[in-house]
């Protein structure tokens, strides 16, 4: 006797395809205020205006502005005004952490809203992952910390060749 099992999958195809191109990531525009960042970078200390890092990082006037003054916000970045004013960073590039520049557009850097503060969710009394949740949260904070503008700014060299999968019984 044979007996075959059948699972019936209850999502549509453009479901199980969401699922498989979902993952965790920034916003754009932390994306984008990283972007700006870099062109302020490769300026090297010259004042730029909002409208020529806008044409420098192929972004729009009001997003560059909005990010720039979310950067100046948080003394990420130096703010001029006059016919010569302008942006630049407020310290070196190797001083200014990935975590920093996501924390000024996002705010905390946490996979769960309750590895940042108590309260904020409606399970937290009867939930025992808080602790782990902030685990994560941390590792993940040391991780961005740990690498400086100035690294970002660079391209990735490749060090190794492709990945090569072998089968077993191959």
């Amino acid at each position: 006797m044979v007996l075959i099992w059948y699972y019936i999958v209850p999502w549509t195809i453009n479901e199980v395809r969401s699922q498989a191109n979902s993952m965790l990531r920034i916003s754009k525009m932390t994306d984008y205020a990283i972007m700006v960042m870099v062109e302020l970078h490769a300026s090297r200390g010259e004042v730029l205006k909002a409208h020529a890092l806008a044409e420098r990082s192929g972004l729009e006037l009001p997003t560059v502005s909005k990010v720039l003054k979310l950067l100046v916000k948080m003394d990420l970045v130096d703010s001029y005004r006059g016919a010569n004013g302008g942006y630049c960073l407020e310290r070196k590039a190797k001083d200014i952490s990935v975590a920093e520049i996501i924390a000024a557009i996002e705010g905390p850097i946490a996979m769960t809203e309750c590895s940042v503060e108590e309260g904020l969710c409606a399970q937290e009394a009867i939930c025992s992952l808080r602790g782990n949740w902030q685990r994560i949260s941390i590792a993940i904070a040391k991780a961005m910390d740990g690498v400086s503008l100035a690294e970002m700014a660079q391209p990735v060299k490749a060090t190794t060749g492709p990945l090569r999968i072998t089968t077993l019984n191959a």
